[in-house]
């Protein structure tokens, strides 16, 4: 791993240009045509981005990109990695006021936006007067490209040579205990985490993929934007989730990155259309929803239940879930079609794990550099000999497949000195349907269960005292669980559960609230 040659982005961007030029790597619709960006075309938008961006300034700032997932927001990310400067991604549902917050603590100087930010701009540039400029990238790239071409008068100034050891990105957790912390990543940690080998290659040049997830979050932009620059894979971009089956069957994708949420409700379209249409296979059903060439879906973020992956099977899908963490610089394990279905994959061959006192632990060349300016906290997630401490309990076989069985700070010891994994006791609702999401927790020595039901389900299927029906189901798994993993005390709540931006219960909050 010590002779891993890692590129920077000017030099990937380069390369894929030699590699695949003219072909397609983005393709979306605007006023319902489809428009199709070619990996020339991005290289060549990216570093007119960059030249917009040095034409501000030169010296190196910390830069906030805040959008959603459009062609101008992938072209001005690139841009500000391109250019030197510091790449600090923000939610586009982001308040003015938490996005102050985030831009003095990361100490940002700059902000592109896009047109559906404008609303909140000038309250952001009140709260942080260090901004120095700003721009807003939505249907500007045009211009841009007159202005900033490579004959303009700026041309010199994407002449630049990237220092890989330096920061480039400050990405924020999604902050499950309520307090986010900007990981720090170079070009190691950026482009590192996509120079693995796939243990299941089924992404091939020219192969479409359907982009549907956020890409301010890492594991979207890492997987479905720099992955796909190196093997020349075409991305499609989705926009709105209302769109999804739609876009789907537009793009006919071979792969998709996703959630398990949006697995489980498509796999809900198509049994409602089994039952509407009788005389449709599963396979025919599953078609009408996911489009005709779909083999491959990736799931990360929260727990996969087997259940669900085994239903995708019949319709000849194959669902399965890798694992990772920002930290990392994205992924630890992958997508391994050999790996058992409770399993999160199979550490990447640049990723090293070991299990110590029951916490998984990896060496990677692509692992963060710590923090931002939160020293104690970046002492806290590596040992003495320098591995990262995922946090996450767990196991690994000698095959390299990795098993996540929970949080280690969400660990719950009772004063009999058992200790009980919430999730262990959560994922065994993850199929009951009534039940919208659950969490688990300690009060009193007891274990108690905070449920948001799925009302829409119950009300469709009949179930007028959703109340009892949960506890019922509730005292039928109570009933061959250990003593230590009995749900004492049900609180059923009619607001969902405080979430992050990538849908994981706050758990602090939550228990708090």
């Amino acid at each position: 791993m010590k002779d891993l040659y890692i590129p920077d982005i000017l030099e990937l961007m380069n390369d894929s240009v030699r590699d695949y030029g003219e072909k397609p790597f983005i393709k979306y619709v605007a006023d319902e045509e489809i428009i199709t960006k070619s990996f020339k075309d991005a290289r060549d938008d990216a570093l007119v981005a960059s030249r917009h961006i040095r034409s501000i300034t030169t010296d190196k700032k910390h830069i906030a990109i805040i959008g959603k997932t459009t062609y101008e927001f992938i072209i001005y990310y690139l841009g500000i990695l391109a250019s030197g400067n510091v790449v600090v991604p923000i939610a586009p549902e982001t308040s003015a006021s938490e996005t102050a917050d985030l831009i003095k603590m990361a100490d940002v100087e700059m902000v592109i936006y896009d047109e559906q930010y404008s609303d909140r701009i000038d309250e952001v540039k009140s709260l942080c007067p260090e901004i120095m400029g700003t721009i807003n990238f939505s249907g500007n790239l045009e211009n841009a490209k007159e202005k900033y071409s490579a004959t303009s008068e700026y041309a010199s100034l994407s002449d630049i040579e990237i220092v890989k050891e330096d920061m480039c990105a400050i990405i924020y957790t999604s902050g499950t205990t309520g307090v986010k912390k900007g990981v720090m990543l170079n070009t190691f940690g950026m482009i590192g985490n996509i120079l693995y080998t796939e243990y299941w290659k089924t992404f091939h040049e020219g192969d479409v993929t359907l982009s549907v997830l956020p890409m301010h979050h890492t594991f979207s932009f890492s997987g479905d934007v720099l992955y796909n620059i190196r093997n020349g894979v075409t991305v499609c971009l989705n926009g709105d989730m209302r769109n999804l089956v739609k876009n789907l069957n537009l793009f006919q994708p071979v792969t998709m990155r996703i959630v398990p949420m949006i697995a489980q409700s498509l796999l809900q379209r198509i049994q409602a259309l089994m039952a509407k249409n009788p005389e449709l296979s599963p396979k025919e059903a599953a078609q009408m929803i996911y489009g005709k060439k779909l083999i491959q879906l990736g799931s990360g973020a929260a727990y996969l239940s087997p259940k669900l992956v085994e239903a995708y099977e019949k319709f000849d899908i194959s669902l399965r879930q890798g694992y990772g963490m920002t930290e990392a610089g994205c992924r630890v394990s992958v997508l391994d079609r050999g790996a058992p279905i409770e399993s999160v994959g199979r550490l990447l061959n640049i990723v090293e794990g070991r299990v110590v006192d029951g916490e998984i632990q990896i060496n990677t060349p692509s692992v963060m550099m710590g923090y931002y300016k939160n020293p104690e906290a970046t002492a806290e997630m590596f040992t003495e000999d320098g591995w990262l401490r995922t946090g996450d309990s767990g196991y690994i076989t000698e095959e390299g497949y990795l098993f996540i069985t929970g949080r280690i700070k969400n660990l719950i010891i009772l004063s009999g000195g058992e200790n009980v994994s919430p999730e262990a006791i959560e994922n065994k609702f993850n199929d009951y349907q009534p039940i919208s999401e659950i969490m688990v927790y300690e009060e009193n020595n007891a274990i108690v269960a905070d449920v948001y039901p799925n009302y829409e389900y119950c009300t469709l299927n009949g179930i007028d005292d959703v109340e009892k029906e949960i506890k019922n189901q509730i005292a039928h798994v109570n009933a061959t669980a250990k003593a230590s993993h009995i749900i004492s005390d049900v609180r059923i709540t009619k607001e969902p559960l405080p979430k992050t931006e990538t849908g994981k219960i706050v758990r602090k909050k939550a228990v708090i609230g």
